[in-house]
Order: C-alpha cells, then structure tokens, then sequence
C-alpha cells in the first residue's frame, strides 16, 4: 500500500494538469528504507510527448546525486497519461528498473467516467505489475 499526503497527491495530479497535453514525469523522495514519499521533484519530459516520458538524463543524474548525498531513495516515480487510463503501458514497464518504488500514473483522460483524472499506485517488479491500495493522510 503507498501512504502519502492529500498534498503530495495534489501537487502530482497539479503537474500532470500542467504539463498536459504532455506527459508529466517526476518522483517523490524519501529518507531510504523509510517507504515514506516527502520531497517532492517535478522533472522535465525530455521527451515532450503526449505518449510518451522520459526524464532527462542529466536531470535524472543529478536527481540521483542529490539523494544519495541526502541518505534518500524514489520512494514515488510518477508520471500521467493524457488519452488513456492509468495503467503502465508495456514501455512503461520495460522501463521500470526501481523495484522498491511506488509506480503512480495519474490519467488526466476521463475513461472511467469517475472525473477529470485517475491516481492509481502499481509495483513493477521484473515485469510483474501489481496494483496496491492508496491511502491519502493529512500529515505523516
């Protein structure tokens, strides 16, 4: 299960409403070992696809500096769909290589007739995608 704040969750579903019709990629650190997502990184889609994400690999590289420097891990990878459901694609599991990670698709398609957007959490683990239950709380 991925316990997160009701701010964090907005702040997701804010930048997947900004970058639209563009995916919207980042990830939420957390101190490592903790499972709890607090820092929050909005990163660019160097891809700049309404299909497709990827985050700059610079970016990316100095992402993953800072939270080694900072004792932290992705505890939440994130990035939304703008045409379909919130669900990992096949590119987008083939591309999932943090296997302790929440993986959080945020639809900004209305295709279940529940809003102007989903926010659903999965694990990919070597292929192997598993929905889990959100849970959404005030404060940690």
């Amino acid at each position: 299960m991925l316990t997160i704040t009701q701010e964090l969750v907005d702040r997701i579903v804010a930048h997947a409403r900004k970058d639209h019709p563009d995916e919207a990629c980042g990830v939420v650190a957390g101190a490592a070992g903790s499972d709890r997502p607090e820092r929050f990184v909005p990163m660019l889609n160097a891809a700049m696809s309404p299909t497709f994400y990827e985050f700059d690999s610079g970016d990316l590289l100095r992402l993953y500096r800072e939270m080694d420097d900072r004792d932290e891990e992705p505890v939440v990878i994130y990035h939304s769909h703008t045409a379909t459901e919130a669900y990992p694609s096949r590119t987008d599991i083939s591309y999932a290589n943090e296997p302790g990670a929440h993986y959080v698709l945020v639809s900004t398609a209305d295709t279940d007739g529940g809003g102007d957007f989903q926010f659903r959490s999965f694990r990919i683990v070597e292929g192997e995608v598993t929905e889990e239950e959100v849970r959404t709380v005030e404060a940690y």
